[in-house]
């Protein structure tokens, strides 16, 4: 007795109505329904991180909850990260530090470090190692995701600083 019954997500800053069974994951509904698939798939028990999305603006795995406990909630997947068509600071620092190769966790890592930057502008290398202990990634070492973050969190506060406004998106 799954029947799909109507929700309406709010998702990268849209509303989406659609109708899903009771239990549908929220990683499958905005892969499969909602056609997001920059939110990737691991292992599916909310200890990869692959599958990182902002609800509320704070990080949540959305493999570990359903889309029907959704509606009500603001929800922003990687795809509402970048700025204009063009990468954010956090993903071109990625890509610059050759912080990500293989691709399949960094998703994941950008909407972590997207809330711990925000909340954290200037962190440390051993903060930058704590919040990024619940992503797991299997081809770079870590090393230069840090170096990536570091960098990122440098442009972030020299723009805010030049901006005079905050701290900017990562």
């Amino acid at each position: 007795m799954n029947e799909p019954r109507p929700i309406r997500l709010h998702v990268n800053g849209r509303d989406i109505e659609l109708a899903v069974p009771d239990r549908k994951l929220l990683s499958d509904t905005l892969r499969e329904d909602c056609r997001l698939t920059g939110t990737h798939v691991g292992c599916e028990h909310g200890v990869c991180g692959a599958c990182t999305v902002l609800v509320d603006g704070r990080p949540a795995r959305a493999c570990l909850v359903f889309a029907s406990q959704m509606p009500g909630h603001d929800i922003a997947t990687v795809e509402s990260v970048a700025e204009g068509g063009r990468l954010s600071v956090l993903q071109q620092a990625l890509h610059d530090a050759h912080g990500l190769q293989c691709g399949f966790c960094t998703p994941g890592i950008v909407m972590t470090f997207v809330a711990f930057l925000r909340d954290h502008p200037d962190p440390s290398d051993a903060q930058i190692r704590d919040a990024l202990s619940g992503n797991l990634c299997r081809c770079t070492g870590y090393h230069n995701i840090v170096v990536a973050i570091r960098e990122a969190a440098r442009q972030l506060r020299e723009r805010a600083a030049s901006e005079g406004s905050g701290h900017g998106l990562a």
